[in-house]
């Protein structure tokens, strides 16, 4: 039995998301000493220019640079908190990395030239996932500072980032592999909930 925390401690972190912070903080750091080693066999690679099927999800644990894995991991916490005590470890774990998978396979589709690194394919499914379970609770936003509904917030993450892959995209940034980790982990609660035409042998609860 899950047990549902509707309002976790600032400090919280269940094990999931705590060791996924964990990780990705000691791989980074592994990447300062590294460099290229790392990025050469771990990066996501377009297809028959060094991909290696390993790579579909190690990439995910490698970042560009201190900000872009900063970004990553608060993101991560600030969703994956309440998700994770709302499914427990197992799932979120297994939802966090089909999404991740799904990235990659969005991005090696689009086989842009150019390697890939990031954990924004699972957190952006993260993101997705938190604003389907908690769609009324209200974040902060920075830019501009005013409170809106998760609902509100998920969709127009998912409608600009539609927006950049069809104008192309952002230089640098792997668009397709954020609105693909955003498709997968929809699809995946969808299919959790049985409302699409193949369905589950049992539907979750925590839905």
């Amino acid at each position: 039995m899950y047990q549902y925390q509707t309002r976790p401690s600032f400090f919280a972190f269940p094990p999931v998301v705590k060791n996924l912070l964990i990780v990705n903080g000691l791989v980074f750091m592994a990447q300062i000493v590294l460099g290229q080693v790392l990025f050469g066999a771990f990066a996501l690679w377009p297809l028959g220019n060094g991909f290696l099927p390993w790579q579909l999800v190690s990439y995910s644990f490698l970042h560009s640079g201190i900000w872009h894995l900063a970004l990553n991991l608060f993101a991560l916490w600030m969703f994956g908190v309440q998700v994770e005590s709302l499914w427990g470890p197992r799932r979120f774990a297994l939802f966090y990395f089909v999404c991740v998978v799904g990235a990659g396979i969005a991005q090696l589709l689009v086989n842009p030239g150019a390697p890939t690194v990031g954990a924004s394919g699972g957190v952006f499914g993260i993101l997705a996932a938190f604003g389907m379970l908690f769609p009324e609770q209200r974040i902060m936003l920075l830019f501009p500072p005013i409170p809106l509904k998760a609902k509100y917030v998920v969709i127009g993450y998912g409608v600009l980032e539609l927006y950049m892959v069809m104008s192309g995209g952002q230089p640098g940034v792997a668009n397709f592999a954020h609105l693909g980790g955003m498709v997968v982990g929809v699809l995946l609660i969808l299919y959790w909930r049985g409302s699409l035409p193949f369905k589950p042998q049992r539907r979750s609860p925590y839905r």
